[in-house]
């Protein structure tokens, strides 16, 4: 499959271009379309982008300190790989943000929308095959569950939780096996919060999020045999 591209926003007065480029690589990581460990290329980059090389060096110390890139002297940046310590920490995070977030939110909410929105795109995606697509609607779909909670601060920080993430979902080998169990129980957490039951929304998200990480945690730490 073609890689995708993501094109950085045009930057406006209150967000800096530096700011706006990494947040497309941030969603460039979310999307799949850079993998843990891979190395990146400064030139490449930077034309990529259509930005200096000194903006991008700027963009990289901003997602080093974020733990997203690594740099090694003499072998330039590469995108992190996650251990399976990161991955329990990311779980634990997500059970704390998501499940407040859908437990205390009004079924109407705005948010609801954009998990509709990317349960229409995992259908379609799943119909086609497309499992990395499959797994960005997943993302999608998680991040309009923490937009219910009205936190610009627990939406960026999910931002850089779902980079995480998806860096060790592309460490494992069969994206149809990851994804494929999860768009019906999205489907299922979509309905029972629009039909208000929100309460048991949130206990069948805890649910869903020790099931996915025990998982995870399992193929990962096969692969590391």
């Amino acid at each position: 499959m073609p890689s995708r591209h993501y094109p950085a926003p045009a930057a406006s007065a209150s967000t800096s271009l530096t700011d706006t480029v990494a947040e497309t690589i941030r969603q460039q990581l979310i999307h799949g379309q850079l993998r843990a460990g891979q190395r990146l290329s400064e030139a490449q980059l930077a034309e990529q982008l259509d930005i200096s090389r000194n903006t991008l060096r700027e963009v990289f110390r901003t997602l080093i300190k974020e733990g997203l890139l690594h740099h090694e002297p003499n072998r330039g940046v590469s995108v992190v790989v996650p251990t399976i310590a990161d991955i329990i920490d990311i779980y634990r995070v997500r059970r704390l943000i998501e499940g407040q977030a859908l437990a205390q939110a009004w079924p109407r909410h705005p948010a609801h929308k954009r998990m509709q929105q990317a349960m229409t795109q995992a259908y379609q995606a799943r119909d086609a095959g497309d499992w990395l697509a499959v797994g960005s609607a997943n993302m999608a779909f998680h991040a309009g569950i923490v937009a219910l909670a009205d936190s610009e601060r627990l939406s960026a920080m999910f931002s850089d939780i779902s980079a995480e993430l998806r860096l060790a979902f592309g460490l494992l080998d069969d994206p149809e096996f990851l994804h494929a169990p999860y768009v019906d129980q999205n489907a299922q957490l979509l309905e029972l919060f629009e039909a208000g039951q929100t309460q048991t929304a949130a206990q069948a998200l805890e649910n869903y999020l020790i099931q996915s990480e025990r998982m995870v945690l399992s193929v990962y730490a096969r692969r590391l045999e």
